[in-house]
């Protein structure tokens, strides 16, 4: 049942469904993430490709290809669930799509940094 809800979110996304502001995906402006992130052992996340995050990425964020599906759903597995995790790609888009696929999968305090890397 579990990967049954996975594969229908991981298709949902791919097909244009967006993530919006739930109980659970909070989206943040620049500062409001910055100040976020500047607390001890939280977990943040570029969702972009390794070449991407190769030419720039913010300081302690571990890399997690949105793209390589089976990585994905892999290495998020290993976080804990129960704490926040705070996620941004390049424009946005990713990130809200991850965001969706990463409350499917169980997590209940997920933040996005509203216009990616670019606003960055």
């Amino acid at each position: 049942m579990k990967k049954t809800i996975l594969l229908m979110s991981f298709f949902a996304t791919l097909f244009g469904a967006k993530a919006q502001e739930t109980d659970a995906i909070k989206i943040l402006d620049k500062e409001t993430f910055k100040k976020a992130i500047e607390a001890d052992s939280i977990q943040l996340v570029d969702v972009r490709t390794p070449q991407e995050y190769e030419a720039g990425h913010i300081n302690n964020a571990r890399n997690i290809d949105y793209f390589d599906q089976g990585n994905f759903t892999n290495s998020f597995e290993k976080l804990d669930k129960e704490k926040p995790v705070y996620v941004y790609c390049r424009s946005g888009n990713r990130s809200q799509k991850a965001a969706a696929l990463l409350e499917a999968m169980g997590f209940r305090e997920i933040y996005d940094l509203r216009g990616g890397y670019l606003g960055w």
